[in-house]
């Protein structure tokens, strides 16, 4: 009963901290990156007194029927709930956030162990690579550190990149999917911790044999290249997750827009830097985005536009804008004007979740695996918060 009373009333101090916070907050103007951090910071303190911290129920996405579905650390998704969480307490400096982060962080130390999946920048890089840049404690930074030191054991260097996904053996040999580039960003931070230019090597020229191989000259990517492990010669070109093996799975498109910008930001390639301008443009120019800029969840779906949309796609690619604009001053404006219309839209009520700890709703994580279909997932929620940061610090330059 003690402990009962103990938590209420810490729930209610909580409460009335960020609600005294807001009220100061909102005595001066704001823009609406910083009004939508200010309001989502209060959302999660007011969901965080209500949740136990629990190993195997990490936040992952709602099912159908509206049940949470949750998950252990070794689900590549497993990073992006206590990543939120540093990123809202690095805005709002809410005590009780930060707790709840570095328990639901600790769970997770142990995956930098884990040689066979190439998730590890999703799981380690947004949990600690988060918690180090916001709390500088070292102890963060060994994880990443170790994280990546585990990951560049799947680089091949015949091929050129770091394998993907180890099942489906009668299939593949090597399958590298467009995601992957999403977690070179670990290894260039590992880079810059150590002073060892290795991962800052593999991480470069993964991105480079993932430019040669994955991308159309449309700037579309494939999912899957898939890779003979003899003579590093391409096997398959092929899809997972898309409609088809030759269309537009969105969200590897925002993906790539994504890396690519984070690419050329580490290294300065300007193949690079083309690269993600091309993207940029099929993305925004494509006659199958709707006026809201929130994407179908493949841009050749058949059924559009009866299709699910996936947010996820859309708060990615928002971050990848706001850090091409900055490499991109001639593009700077349709940059921001394409970003802010997908901040604005996300505001929206129709795209906010009502199911906490879920920020946004209408995501899609497989619509050929049939699950996580037009549901809140818990990566739309990480990059959105990314997006509006990013967003925030651009106004701040202004």
């Amino acid at each position: 009963m003690r402990k009962t009373i103990i938590i209420c009333f810490s729930a209610v101090l909580l409460l009335a901290a960020c609600k005294d916070r807001d009220n100061a907050v909102l005595q001066k103007p704001l823009s609406i990156s910083e009004r939508r951090l200010s309001e989502l910071s209060i959302k999660m303190a007011n969901y965080l007194p209500q949740v136990a911290v629990d190993s195997n129920r990490i936040p992952r996405a709602l099912a159908a029927d509206g049940s949470l579905i949750a998950e252990n650390s070794h689900q590549w998704t497993s990073g992006f709930f206590p990543g939120t969480l540093w990123l809202l307490y690095g805005y709002s400096k809410d005590a009780a956030m930060k707790n709840a982060a570095k328990q639901w962080t600790a769970f997770l130390e142990k995956e930098k162990w884990d040689g066979h999946t190439h998730d590890l920048g999703f799981k380690l890089n947004s949990s600690f690579g988060n918690a180090y840049k916001i709390t500088n404690n070292p102890k963060y930074k060994d994880v990443v550190v170790q994280a990546s030191k585990t990951l560049i054991n799947r680089y091949n260097n015949k091929i050129g990149c770091i394998r993907s996904w180890d099942w489906n053996a009668d299939v593949w040999q090597f399958p590298v999917i467009i995601d992957n580039i999403m977690n070179l960003e670990m290894l260039f931070e590992a880079t810059a911790y150590t002073g060892d230019s290795t991962f800052y090597n593999i991480a470069r020229q993964h991105a480079k044999t993932t430019l040669k191989n994955h991308y159309r000259p449309d700037f579309s990517c494939f999912h899957v290249v898939d890779y003979d492990t003899l003579t590093g010669e391409v096997r398959l070109k092929t899809t997972h997750q898309g409609y088809s093996d030759g269309s537009a799975w969105s969200r590897g498109q925002a993906w790539g827009l994504y890396g690519y910008t984070m690419a050329y930001g580490k290294t300065k390639d300007p193949a690079f830097l083309e690269q993600a301008k091309g993207i940029a443009q099929f993305f925004f120019n494509h006659p199958r985005l709707p006026a809201d800029k929130i994407p179908y969840w493949d841009f050749d779906a058949p059924n559009i536009p009866n299709e699910p949309r996936d947010v996820s796609a859309a708060a990615v690619a928002a971050c990848g804008l706001l850090e091409l604009c900055e490499y991109n001053p001639a593009n700077k404006t349709q940059y921001l004007a394409w970003a802010d219309a997908i901040l604005a839209s996300l505001a929206k009520p129709e795209y906010q979740s009502e199911a906490p700890p879920f920020l946004l709703d209408h995501s899609t994580g497989s619509v050929p695996g049939e699950f996580e279909v037009d549901v809140p997932i818990v990566y739309a929620d990480y990059y959105y918060v990314t997006a509006l940061l990013r967003r925030l610090a651009l106004a701040g330059k202004e």
